[in-house]
């Protein structure tokens, strides 16, 4: 069963034969990228908008058993990419290691790709459904506004800015992203089945479980940004690195604006002696 498994997520030949292709992939244009964050933006804000007008302040809408059953299906989807971009690495490494060998070891590989890589095959078949995902973990803004009526420039930002970048790293063939992608999913299956775990009634965490699993893919990500920079300068240059520098500069943002909220957090805390970071948005 478990060879059939990963022969399933690493060896079928739509997963080994896949190439990014702004005419075969779909979702694949700029133009498409641009409209769809455009929309996100405008629902959430014309929702909020809705909601604040119609319905009586402070009043919370109830959506039933919906924003649980996503949950779990981002949990399970979240857990099933971090397996396939795992095993397709591991295929990866074995496959291609006899061309980069003398220069790279496997783990500098998954930091520093070689110049000239092309967005084919396993591990960006797996990017490419993780940068699909981004676009079902927006709903959670259309469930976050139903719920406490609020609507956070953070929050836009934050979901805008991930899709951006993971359009990006297939785009440019950006080095880092498949560590970014196993520590992401690896939260986000944590985090949503949490989340599902919590909404259907069950006993939650005694600390800020959420806000501990953001600021543990934050830090990670900051070691990784710095292990690229090193390796670059000292293996000859990475591919896509001019991507990563963009990469690096909006990562950069979302770390200040979380600090921010962080802070803020802290203070209410200390101000209302309530619990923070319950359950806020990756």
């Amino acid at each position: 069963m478990i060879s059939g498994v990963t022969n399933y997520l690493s060896q079928h030949p739509s997963i080994v034969a896949f190439r990014w292709s702004h005419t075969q992939s779909w979702g694949s244009t700029w133009s498409f990228l641009v409209t769809s964050i455009a929309f996100y933006l405008i629902v959430s804000v014309m929702t909020h908008l809705f909601l604040c007008l119609l319905v009586r302040r402070g009043k919370p809408v109830s959506l039933g058993p919906i924003p649980a059953l996503h949950s779990l299906m981002m949990s399970v989807v979240s857990a099933i990419i971090f397996a396939g971009i795992l095993l397709s690495t591991a295929a990866e490494i074995k496959e291609t290691r006899w061309f980069w060998r003398r220069t790279k070891t496997p783990f500098q590989w998954l930091l520093c790709f070689p110049l000239g890589t092309r967005p084919s095959g396993r591990v960006f078949f797996w990017s490419y459904i993780f940068y699909l995902s981004r676009f079902l973990h927006m709903f959670r803004t259309i469930f976050s506004i139903f719920k406490t009526r609020k609507l956070t420039f953070f929050h836009l930002f934050n979901n805008s800015i991930l899709t951006i970048m993971s359009f990006i790293w297939l785009e440019f063939s950006q080095s880092f992203q498949v560590l970014a992608i196993l520590f992401t999913t690896l939260v986000y299956s944590a985090v949503y089945g949490y989340r599902f775990w919590t909404a259907i009634g069950l006993r939650s965490a005694c600390f800020p479980f959420v806000l501990n699993c953001q600021i543990v893919l934050l830090s990670c990500n900051l070691v990784c940004h710095i292990g690229v920079l090193t390796l670059h300068f000292m293996k000859g240059g990475c591919n896509g690195i001019g991507a990563w520098v963009l990469n690096s500069v909006l990562n950069g943002v979302i770390l200040l604006l979380f600090l921010k909220f962080y802070v803020q957090s802290r203070r209410k805390k200390f101000g209302r002696n309530g619990e923070i970071g319950k359950d806020k948005d990756l």
